[in-house]
């Protein structure tokens, strides 16, 4: 176990070497963004739960099958006889023996000669009213329905028919809603792409300037050394001395800003790319001598932009989906039909008298819901999705207008930035040409020190300004491309 540890040690070891001493292209940072920035990670799971509720709403066209079961306990039973007809069947044969003698007495008046008969068939009549007792009491038990405990169960499927159109707005509105996911997923990529570039050429920004700030400070130290060595000569006074001092302090403090600038905009590239923000690579670009930059040939397409632009398409789902849920408002005052069928199962069983055994029945059915007043609720609901729709239509043309500002806005900075860069490059010549006439007449003696100083300050701020307007350029075609639409096809 220790050997397999040490291996995966000396792995990640090796893997970090080999990313700080290799070069990162501009390409492969936009690569680790997509595939490792948290917040595109986020949209691509908001982008599948998009895509499982619009799978979800599909299944509403299809029957549904549920199961519920149940059981309740009562303190009486449910009784279909009341006390007083369980009295009167329990004691029939009581009751029609009492009334014989009477009934006897009134047919000896009548017919006297069959009081034999009558004498005998008094016998017998204990016997037959405790029989009929018997038979009473045998239907009141065979009334009881013993439901003091009783179970339930039973399986329904619905099927829906027609729902005034809400199952197939609502599908929509999810298969909408995806769509506008993908679209804000692809929205946010353009925008992590964008930040990607940004921090990316403010790496290279600072690390040429880093550069530049290190020549410049070894040039002042040598200018300060030749001073003290022409103070000990004689030809140069303290206070030449002091001035490039005070330069070299300056240089010194610039560096460090620079280096300060640096290390946090190489850990804002890094977190941007899903790395830990203490990795250290070098950036292909920053090992040039000078950036290339192609002729770029501006041509603002507002239509193609239209239509690749993701919140134009994000804008156009949305008036859809709107224009559904005034559909789905409407539906709410329609009528609905829908087949059921199910089987119940209840004990006691209910198919065959109050038995205690478990009974069931299947059914069928159709079920119509048709609502008849509602004081305008209805015709409300659609009024305000209604407004909702036209809300989202304003809201696109607004976004359209707004692009075709952006488009040329993104147009005349890549134009501005081109003329400046032209411009700074002429700088460049003519500050590099005043340098190495002030160095020249430095060495000969004829040109001061402050003279050397003001033409290392020009050539140093000209160095400044071609770098910032090569950045400029690449930043403001990246800005262009977003714009147009096309930022992650490049």
């Amino acid at each position: 176990m220790n050997r397999y540890i040490l291996l995966f040690i000396i792995a990640c070891t090796f893997s970090s070497t080999s990313l700080a001493q290799d070069r990162i292209s501009l390409k492969e940072c936009r690569s680790m963004a997509l595939k490792r920035n948290k917040s595109l990670v986020i949209g691509q799971i908001k982008q599948q739960q998009a895509y499982y509720n619009s799978k979800a709403a599909k299944t509403n066209y299809l029957p549904k099958i549920s199961a519920t079961a149940g059981y309740l306990y009562t303190n009486n039973e449910i009784s279909i006889l009341n006390d007083k007809q369980k009295s009167s069947l329990s004691n029939i044969g009581t009751n029609l023996t009492g009334k014989f003698g009477e009934i006897a007495g009134n047919i000896l008046q009548q017919h006297p000669e069959l009081a034999p008969l009558i004498q005998a068939a008094g016998q017998y009549m204990p016997q037959v009213g405790q029989a009929l007792n018997g038979v009473g009491k045998d239907i009141v038990d065979a009334f009881r329905t013993d439901t003091r405990n009783m179970m339930g169960a039973t399986i329904l499927l619905s099927q829906p028919l027609y729902m005034g159109g809400k199952i197939r707005a609502y599908h929509k509105i999810t298969h909408y809603a995806e769509e506008i996911a993908g679209e804000q997923l692809r929205a946010d990529e353009q925008e992590t792409l964008l930040e990607v570039d940004q921090a990316y050429w403010q790496v290279v920004s600072l690390a040429n300037k880093k550069k530049l700030a290190t020549d410049y400070l070894k040039t002042l130290k040598n200018i300060h050394s030749d001073i003290l060595k022409m103070i000990d000569e004689g030809v140069a006074t303290k206070a030449n001395e002091l001035s490039v001092s005070v330069k070299v302090n300056e240089a010194e403090m610039t560096l460090t800003k620079v280096e300060d600038g640096l290390t946090l905009s190489r850990m804002l590239l890094n977190q941007i790319c899903g790395l830990p923000i203490d990795t250290s690579f070098l950036l292909y670009d920053e090992t040039l001598e000078s950036l290339s930059l192609q002729d770029s040939n501006i041509q603002v397409d507002t239509l193609s932009a239209f239509l690749k632009r993701p919140e134009i398409q994000q804008l156009e789902r949305a008036t859809d989906l709107y224009k559904e849920k005034v559909k789905i408002e409407r539906s709410a005052f329609l009528p609905h039909l829908a087949l059921t069928g199910g089987y119940l199962t209840t004990y006691p069983g209910l198919t065959n008298g109050f038995e205690k055994r478990f009974r069931g029945t299947w059914n069928v059915g159709v079920m119509l819901s048709l609502p008849l007043w509602n004081w305008g609720e209805g015709y409300y609901k659609v009024k305000a999705a209604k407004a909702d729709a036209t809300i989202a239509q304003y809201e696109m043309a607004d976004a359209k207008e707004k692009i075709t500002l952006q488009l040329h806005q993104a147009a005349f900075r890549v134009n501005e930035a081109q003329k400046k860069l032209a411009i700074s490059l002429k700088n460049e010549e003519k500050a590099t040409e005043n340098l190495r006439v002030a160095q020249l007449g430095f060495k000969e003696g004829v040109i001061p020190t402050s003279d050397l100083l003001a033409a290392q300050t020009a050539w140093l701020q000209a160095q400044s300004e071609k770098i910032d307007a090569q950045i400029d350029i690449k930043l403001s075609q990246v800005l262009f491309n977003k714009a147009q639409g096309t930022l992650s096809e490049q």
